[in-house]
């Protein structure tokens, strides 16, 4: 920890407060209110139709809310529209267009991102920029699009990292390296990250911070304090935590 640094300690990435959103007159979102330090690497958990997407979908821009305030570096979020990487959760490039990866991520470079960020981001997601750059996108595997997905989000070294579900459709091991994979970007450029994610066990080990999401917010803080049997339950249900206790971290 930059202890020496005080000040790089305290920046705020993001803020929200009081966050309520509705459809229909159903809460997906109540009263959400959490902050995230820069350079955090923050998981958000919850069970489906807890509103994670939705929080993202809002902290991007791409979701009006009812009430509440959304900062990124003390500033709306439309000042940092440039400076924002996203990975969906579902993406599946369509096989009938015959596209490269090269021409997958030439056409999401913007003209200010030079042409030799495309073969340094995909050399950081650990793909060898020659010959990715020459395989269809349709052929790609679930972790190969992942990782090409990713390469696109950070190609413009954003200072903030939204990745919703990265692990889907990727097996453990896969898994496992994608997680360490994002730690590394984090680390390295010191890119504030938020993902969404259902893998608790694999989560606790490798993030800073948890945000745990059942419409309202049920638990934020480190992995060891905020993901208690009590927080599990409210998000999990008392099933999930007795199934999961004798491996839980």
């Amino acid at each position: 920890m930059h202890t020496h640094s005080h000040k790089h300690l305290e920046a705020t990435a993001i803020l929200v407060e009081n966050l309520s959103i509705s459809f229909n007159q159903q809460p997906v979102l109540k009263n959400v209110s959490f902050e995230v330090a820069k350079g955090r690497l923050v998981a958000i958990l919850g069970p489906n139709g807890s509103g994670k997407t939705t929080l993202m979908r809002a902290l991007l821009g791409l979701q009006p809310y009812q009430q509440g305030v959304i900062r990124l570096f003390n500033e709306p979020i439309s000042a940092h529209y440039g400076n924002i990487g996203y990975v969906p959760q579902k993406f599946a490039p369509d096989k009938s267009v015959p596209m490269t990866v090269g021409e997958f991520l030439d056409i999401a470079r913007d003209r200010r991102t030079p042409i030799h960020r495309l073969n340094e981001s995909l050399e950081e997601v650990g793909l060898n920029p020659v010959s990715a750059r020459a395989k269809q996108m349709a052929t790609l595997s679930g972790g190969q699009l992942q990782r090409v997905l990713i390469a696109r989000a950070i190609m413009h070294h954003p200072d903030l990292l939204f990745l919703d579900e990265p692990s889907t459709g990727i097996d453990i091991a896969g898994e496992q390296t994608l997680f360490e994979l994002i730690g590394t970007l984090n680390k390295k450029h010191g890119m504030t990250v938020i993902m969404i994610s259902h893998e608790v066990n694999m989560i606790a080990a490798s993030v800073d911070q948890v945000l745990c999401l059942n419409t309202s917010l049920v638990c934020s803080g480190p992995p060891n304090v905020a993901l208690t049997k009590d927080s599990l339950t409210q998000l999990y249900g008392s099933d999930y935590v007795a199934s999961h206790q004798h491996k839980h971290v």
